[in-house]
């Protein structure tokens, strides 16, 4: 007999349940959630198991890896999928929902997600840690700017290397502001010196990557796109054709259609946020600030004649993630004209 099982992961404690491929309940437990305990438990339970259901998320890869090793046949199931099949339970628990997704492994109503590599995880990591960093940075300087405005005080336009000089200025004799604003430009370059130096650690990397130097012969594309699309995709042969990256970032209109009703509405914005929104700015960049002509900046051009700036934009990011993908299989540069037939 099979035998399924699925482990719905909390931060102390997974609840596991075990299906016979009947659909009957065969065994429940609450084991902590390690690895190590997770694989024990599976191991003491005496049961060969077919496959074994784990949700995608934040502890899910750890996990993964860990059972991997241990010689269990585990898979990621897509989150969106599950929600929307347990989505009809009145009664939500984990252990209800351990029971639901044991259910969809058996029947194998699930997507599988892709398990990145240990070096893209670790790159993943640094993109993460540099975008916190950057967004704190400028949550500091638009902090400092409403505090000075209450006070009639107004920076205005400066630049980056004149902006301390400038608060400085304006808070200067005031007993409360000029301690406060003191306090928040120290935190201010702190947060610089360590976002600069996490920025110079993902360029050594792009450098050393010979994948990300060719994605930057494309337009647009810097080492922070680069290496966001390298590490996202991961492995280019688990897409069969290139023109799938569209849906799988996001870029494809949503679709309803029922009976008479048929509508297309906006890009669904599924997947990797990360990726889409750095496609779309590598692509707001060809259409808005690059001057060299290529065959892609004409045809988003088109597209923006006839269907307006922001349309094309989205086109020429779901083309770019397409041609990108194409580069990396084919592992030829960017073609800034048609070749000759």
């Amino acid at each position: 007999m099979d035998y399924f099982a699925a482990i719905d992961v909390s931060l102390e404690q997974s609840s596991v349940c075990v299906v016979d491929d009947t659909g009957k309940i065969v065994r429940e437990a609450k084991v902590a959630s390690e690895p190590e305990a997770l694989a024990a438990w599976f191991a003491g339970s005496g049961l060969k198991f077919t496959r074994i259901g784990l949700e995608a998320g934040p502890l899910s890869q750890w996990l993964h890896a860990g059972l991997m090793a241990a010689g269990l046949a585990v898979i990621l199931i897509e989150t969106r999928h599950l929600k929307a099949a347990l989505g009809a339970m009145k009664v939500k628990t984990d252990r209800n929902d351990a029971r639901g997704m044991a259910q969809l492994v058996r029947m194998g109503w699930f997507r599988p997600v892709h398990v990145k590599t240990v070096p893209a995880q670790e790159i993943r990591a640094l993109l993460t840690a540099r975008d916190l960093l950057q967004r704190k940075l400028q949550d500091v300087e638009l902090g400092m700017r409403g505090l000075l405005r209450g006070f009639g005080l107004k920076v205005g336009k400066v630049s980056k290397s004149k902006y301390e000089a400038r608060i400085r200025e304006l808070a200067a004799g005031h007993p409360m502001l000029e301690p406060v604003t003191s306090a928040m430009l120290q935190a201010r370059a702190t947060l610089r010196a360590e976002y600069a130096n996490l920025h110079r650690m993902l360029l050594r990397i792009v450098r050393a990557d010979a994948v990300c130097r060719r994605f930057m012969t494309a337009p647009g594309v810097g080492a922070v796109v680069a290496v966001t699309y390298r590490t996202s995709v991961d492995d280019p042969t688990r897409f069969h054709k290139s023109r799938d990256l569209g849906p799988y970032f996001g870029l494809t209109p949503s679709r309803y259609q029922s009976g008479e009703v048929d509508w297309t509405g906006r890009i669904t914005k599924v997947g990797d946020v990360m990726v889409r929104a750095a496609l779309y700015e590598a692509a707001n960049v060809i259409l808005t600030r690059m001057t060299r002509f290529s065959t892609l900046k004409a045809w988003a051009l088109r597209i923006a004649k006839h269907r307006g700036m922001k349309r094309a934009k989205v086109a020429l990011a779901r083309k770019l993630a397409v041609v990108l993908h194409r580069m990396w299989v084919d592992g030829t540069d960017f073609r800034w004209r048609k070749t000759a037939a």
